[in-house]
């Protein structure tokens, strides 16, 4: 939009409209769409799609992942602020990982943010839905990543057994009959595949921990979120794989990654 069209009136009508449709950072969301909308017209549209409950990150079409602007595409799980502490805690576990996947990667926010942060490392990222794929590789392509799809380690190349430094695998662990409950951002604009982890919200975490020794490195680290209350299973999911399980919690973020290295 013209810097001209850009005025106080813009932004107190756009805030209302947001406000008055329930999005409680109204304000930090209208400054965003003001600087993203190229005309008055494309600004209605972006104010009607937000306030009719599009997550913001789809309206302007990218999100902030640390530091990076990850562009995130309709039908593609919106990466989350809090999943930089999965990121962060790769990066403290293995500093210098020489070759690193992103499994059930969605936009490929979690792999672009690790390439971003080791020189010169060499960035795999799967997943089995055809729109991730594509919108990952959008993300990926500065770090000269390759992106796979498929099913989890099906999708890979068979050349990366066994050298895998960094394996984040940043699963769906929603539980089936707990999915009606979040947020309808989620619900209604987010792939189920991404969301629904089975019965306990543990199924693909378990089929990743069984398959991940074979993949990982010497002293490679697999990684996934999970709930507080999910977490000690995880560990035991882990640990019955001959992995040296942890949890890492960020009470800043509500985060809980759970971390397995092999020995």
């Amino acid at each position: 939009m013209p810097p001209s069209s850009i005025t106080p009136s813009s932004h107190d009508s756009v805030v209302a409209t947001l406000r008055a449709a329930g999005c409680v950072f109204a304000e930090d969301e209208a400054r965003l769409i003001l600087a993203v909308a190229r005309t008055p017209d494309e600004l209605a549209g972006m104010v009607e799609r937000r306030a009719t409950g599009v997550p913001l990150e789809l309206v302007v079409g990218w999100a902030e992942f640390r530091g990076l602007r990850i562009v995130v595409e309709p039908g593609v799980f919106v990466p989350r602020r809090r999943t930089e502490f999965l990121v962060e805690q790769a990066l403290a576990q293995v500093p210098g990982a020489a070759v690193v996947v992103d499994l059930c990667c969605g936009s490929g926010a979690v792999g672009a943010a690790l390439a971003d942060a080791l020189t010169g490392a060499v960035l795999h990222a799967a997943d089995i839905d055809p729109a991730a794929v594509r919108c990952a590789r959008r993300n990926v392509a500065a770090f000269d990543g390759h992106v796979h799809a498929g099913d989890l380690f099906e999708a890979l190349p068979g050349e990366l057994r066994g050298r895998i430094d960094i394996l984040a695998a940043n699963v769906p662990y929603v539980p089936s009959d707990e999915v009606g409950l979040l947020p309808a951002e989620a619900r209604e604009h987010e792939p189920l595949v991404a969301l629904d982890g089975g019965s306990d919200g543990l199924d693909v975490l378990r089929r990743v921990a069984a398959e991940a020794p074979a993949w990982l490195a010497p002293g490679g680290c697999l990684l996934v979120e999970t709930s507080e209350r999910q977490a000690p299973a995880a560990v035991d999911a882990f640990a019955r794989e001959g992995l040296a399980a942890r949890v890492a919690v960020s009470e800043e973020w509500y985060a809980n990654v759970v971390l397995g290295v092999r020995s």
